[in-house]
Order: C-alpha cells, then sequence, then structure tokens
C-alpha cells in the first residue's frame, strides 16, 4: 500500500509538479531532514539542512504560511541549492507548512518551471495537502 508522502507525490505531478520532497522539521537538532523525495540522486532522504532563521523561516515556520515563490530570485536568497535547482530546469517553488497542534511538524515542498504556481494551481496544491492533512501528520511523527 502507497504512503501518503507517495499518494500525494503522485497527485502533485499529475499537477505539474517536478520535484517534489517532504521534510520534518527537529527543532531540538536545529535541522530540517528530508522524509521523501521525487529525485533520490540530488536530493537524498537522509539529507538534512540547518534551520535557518530568515525570512523563509518567518514565513513558513513561525508564521505557518505557504511559500510561494515562482522565479529563481524570489528562493535563491533562502535556498543555498538553487543552483542545483535551476540546473533541472525548476524556476518555482511552494512549500506547504504542517501544523498540527499549534507546531509546524514539517512541509510539503513543490517545485516546477518559472511561474507555475498561478493562483489557481496553488488553491488546488494547497487543497491537495488538506486531504491529506491527516496522514501527513501521523507519518512526519514517525519521522
Amino acid at each position: 500500500m502507497p504512503s501518503v508522502y507517495d499518494t500525494l507525490h503522485a497527485a502533485c505531478a499529475a499537477l505539474g509538479t517536478r520535484l517534489f520532497t517532504i521534510t520534518t522539521q527537529d527543532e531540538a537538532a536545529g535541522l530540517a531532514r528530508r522524509a521523501y523525495t521525487s529525485h533520490p540522486v540530488e536530493y537524498p532522504v537522509s539529507g538534512t539542512k540547518p534551520l535557518t532563521r530568515d525570512g523563509w523561516y518567518d514565513h513558513c515556520i513561525t508564521g505557518q504560511q505557504v511559500f510561494v515563490a515562482n522565479t529563481t530570485p524570489e528562493f535563491a536568497r533562502y535556498f543555498f541549492d538553487h543552483a542545483l535547482i535551476t540546473s533541472l530546469g525548476l524556476g518555482s517553488c511552494i512549500n506547504i507548512p504542517v501544523v498540527d497542534g499549534g507546531r509546524v511538524l514539517g512541509t510539503v515542498n513543490l517545485l516546477a518551471e518559472e511561474q507555475h504556481f498561478t493562483p489557481d494551481k496553488l488553491a488546488a496544491y494547497q487543497a491537495l495537502a488538506a486531504a491529506h492533512h491527516a496522514a501527513l501528520v501521523a507519518e512526519m511523527a514517525k519521522d
């Protein structure tokens, strides 16, 4: 039986997502851990990155709001791997926080070509994440 990560990945890919990852927050360790990836060579599940208290963190983690960047310059200042992202032909992203009990457990991270995340597509992706919220929370609690 596919995991919620597999199911959500397939649904997002059908809408045009080209890179899909799930990261979980480990506040105690100060790390974000990759729990799922559509690109295991470039973004292996074993990957971690430090939780940097920057504008992205303030918006997505502290503010619990979806981060949207439809061009590389919009995300390059926050993503140290922006060169790798653009080398894959990707130029836009969204990060959807998964919130439970008032805290962010992790994020659903979707990337596609530049200008992909129109208001209609953004709403569709957010609806998918909301429809899978309970299963995402349960799975992230294991990670």
